[in-house]
Parts: C-alpha cells; structure tokens; sequence
C-alpha cells in the first residue's frame, strides 16, 4: 500500500476545527483509494510565534521540507494578540510569504464553483447563474508587488515615503501562462487574461508573453479583459468566464471578489502548486472572533484535501469522491451557522458535524 506524507499545518483561529474535519476525510478516503497517509503535524501562524518565537519554526520547515505535500490551516490572530507581534514577524510576512518563497509555489488555483442547486448562497439574483457558477481562477503567487523590494523611510523634505516595486520576469509570467492554458484545454477551451495595460507597464509585458505563449495553444481561445472590467464582469456576468490567469494582487483582489459571488470564502478551496511541493488552503481568514464555536463550516479545508489527492498525489477519483460528498450535504439542506443564509430552510449542524455527514456520504 502507498503511503504520502502530509504536513499538516493547523494554523490559528478556526484553523485546528476545520482540520480535525479534513484528518476525518483524509482517514475515511484511505480504505477507497487503497492508500495510507501519514499526517505529520506541526505549529505555523500567529500562535507559533508566541509558543515559539516564530510563524515559521525550524521544526515545522524540516517536516514540511519531508512531506510530500502541506495542508495549511488559516492563520492570523485577533486584533490585541497582533498588535503584540512586530510587524515584521506578523505571520503573513514571517510565514507565508517565506513558505511560498521556499517551495516556488508560483500556481494559485482557486474554485469558483457553485453547482445550481447550491446557487441560493450566492447574492446575485437567479437569471444571472442560471446554471451555477464554475470558474477556475489561476494566480501567479511568487511575483509582483508582494515580493518586490520594499523601501521605507523619510526624505529629504522631512516626510514619510514607502516605496514597493512590482516586478516580473519573462520567465515568471510564461510558465505561469502555461498553466493556465493546460487547465482551459483541460475545460472549456477558453482562457481570460486579466491585465492592467492601459496604466501598468508590468501588464504591458503580461500581454506580450501571454500571446506568445496562445500561439502553442491553438485550441484555447484567449481574451484580455482589464482588471477593473474582469471586477465588473465577475459580478453582472460570471457565466461569461471558464479560466481566469492573473498577476499576484490582482489575484489576491479577485479571487476575494470570488468569494463574494458564491456567498462565502468558506465555500473556497486553494491549491498553491510549486515545482517539487505545493500546499492547500482554504482561501479564508482564521475568524478568531468564530473560533471555538463550533459554527466554522469546513467545506473550505475538505476541498483543499480534494485539490491535494488530485493535484499532488494524481488521486483524481478519490478527489471527485470528496467533492461529491460534501456537495451532497449541502444538497441534503446541511449547513453550519455562518454560511446560513437568512429566509433560506436548512438543517444546522455545527463544525464537527458536517464533517461526520462528509465522512458518512463517503462511506455510502
């Protein structure tokens, strides 16, 4: 029998709640797909630099440097707690950041995806989703402004300045352009290219290698579409897009916005995939002000164990199997307190047992 090794990262907030549910899947998928994990845990976020001085501990780099692949929980404290963490050591700086820069995780997958019966999370009226929402959003995740130099300080006129430089190479914006045309060719065959050229000379050389790399992809349609357009469209017209490719904070930007059209970031998996390692997350904060409520919906986590089988493993039936389950609780009227939505009829259950019934649809 194969057994993967998995670094599992709890994170902060809800983070531990919505992994014990994801450990649950992770043991029910292992007799169907005739494989065995070894979950190895370790401390990452804003916890670990008040347990050990560090988002990012030594221990914690060794087992996910072991691991086959990283599940990570969400991070980040409360307001108080943060405010007592220097600024440079604050766990998105000190820990994510970092992780992403060692693992060259440079492909951020994010599903946008509400099948039709679901479609009464999301806030946009029924004629505009008739037929649900399935877009794949991909963004490049080691580049631009978050990872450019930083430079703060006063000038000569006695005044405070900050200066952060977006920067991309050829080779940075290709392969990632790559990668979103695979996954189009893999779907509909049709591939939006957000971009800020009108303003942004970066967005200038995004378009230039964007349609040098369509000429090896005759079969996938490209278009442009401005960011602020993309924004736009996202919410009058979301039908209109299959796979979106996008710089850093334009991903960061719109894959939110994502969020915002099915209803919940908690409804929102993610894959970051690197060369040698990738690591899986859900695309939400770690809402301490919920935590240990026992009201966190994990569909977020138990998808990101999907996209792991699937993406790191090539477990594609037992990540199918996965989505089919915790789609089929929704379907059933399940859901937890903060994904219900007003004047909607639903069977509430809490954080562990929505898990249980994602356990049990995977048995049956």
């Amino acid at each position: 029998m194969k057994t993967y090794s998995i670094a599992v990262l709890e994170g902060d907030g809800i983070g531990p709640e919505i992994t014990r549910e994801a450990v649950k899947v992770f043991r029910a998928i292992e007799p169907i797909a005739g494989v065995s994990f070894d979950l190895r845990f370790a401390p990452f976020g804003g916890q670990a630099w008040f347990d050990h001085g560090t988002a990012f501990p030594e221990d914690t780099k060794r087992i996910c440097d072991e691991a086959d692949a990283i599940l990570k929980g969400p991070i980040g404290l409360g307001t108080e707690a943060s405010r007592q963490i220097p600024v440079d050591e604050q766990p998105e700086r000190a820990g994510l950041l970092p992780m992403r820069k060692r693992y060259n995780t440079y492909a951020n997958f994010r599903p946008v995806y509400l099948p039709p019966e679901l479609c009464h999370f999301s806030p946009l009226r029924k004629e505009r989703i008739p037929d649900g929402i399935d877009i794949m959003m991909i963004r490049e995740l080691v580049g631009g402004l978050y990872f450019g130099e930083k430079e703060r300080g006063v000038n000569g006129a006695g005044e405070r300045y900050v200066k952060e430089t977006l920067e991309y190479t050829d080779a940075q914006i290709r392969r990632i352009a790559h990668v979103g045309f695979q996954e189009a060719r893999r779907r509909r065959k049709l591939l939006h290219s957000v971009h800020k050229s009108n303003v942004l000379l970066s967005s200038v050389l995004w378009n230039e290698v964007v349609e040098e790399v369509a000429t090896e992809y005759p079969d996938v349609r490209l278009e442009h579409i401005i960011v602020d357009a993309a924004a736009t469209a996202l919410v009058l017209r979301p039908q209109a897009f299959d796979v979106m490719v996008m710089e850093n904070m334009f991903g960061d930007i719109l894959s939110d916005l994502g969020g915002g059209i099915l209803g919940s970031l908690g409804l929102m998996p993610s894959a970051c995939v690197g060369t040698e390692k990738s690591y899986y997350e859900p695309s939400h904060g770690s809402a301490p002000d919920i935590a240990g409520k026992g009201i966190a919906n994990p569909y977020s986590m138990i998808g990101s164990v999907a996209l792991l089988l699937e993406k790191s493993f090539g477990l594609d039936d037992a990540g199918r199997r996965i989505w089919d389950a915790a789609r089929a609780v929704f379907g059933a009227g399940y859901v937890t307190a903060d994904l219900a939505v007003p004047g909607q009829q639903a069977k509430m259950v809490d954080t562990a047992g929505f898990g249980d019934l994602v356990v049990a649809a995977l048995k049956s």
